[in-house]
């Protein structure tokens, strides 16, 4: 359960950081409000995962989750610029994430 804490909290970064942009600084009221709604959610389901998830591998992958769907959204909907380069570095950080995830849980330390 709580991978797909992870996930949907990574998800709901996107959506905040999306929000942020329509609040236009916290002026626009109801995009704020909802912005905020969406990111306290979104930490609670950080916050739950991170019970059974060691917080360094969680927190990467709460981030770069954000990090990669933000940039893609920015990239197909926003007019960002799509180069080699980008799209490089977006699929080293997927390829990041995947690997983080696939590490073995435990160091050596935590397990004496």
């Amino acid at each position: 359960m709580a991978w797909i804490y992870i996930i949907m909290a990574g998800l709901l970064e996107i959506i905040w950081v999306i929000g942020l942009k329509y609040s236009h600084g916290f002026t626009k009221m109801i995009p704020s409000i909802i912005t905020i709604i969406i990111i306290i959610f979104s930490f609670f389901l950080l916050s739950k995962a991170l019970h059974s998830i060691p917080l360094g591998t969680g927190y990467a992958i709460f981030t770069g989750l954000g990090t990669v769907g933000t940039v893609v959204i920015g990239m197909l909907f926003w007019g960002e610029p799509i180069n080699l380069l980008k799209v490089f570095f977006v699929a080293l950080m997927i390829a990041g994430i995947i690997g983080i995830k696939m590490s073995p849980a435990q160091s050596e330390h935590q397990r004496q």
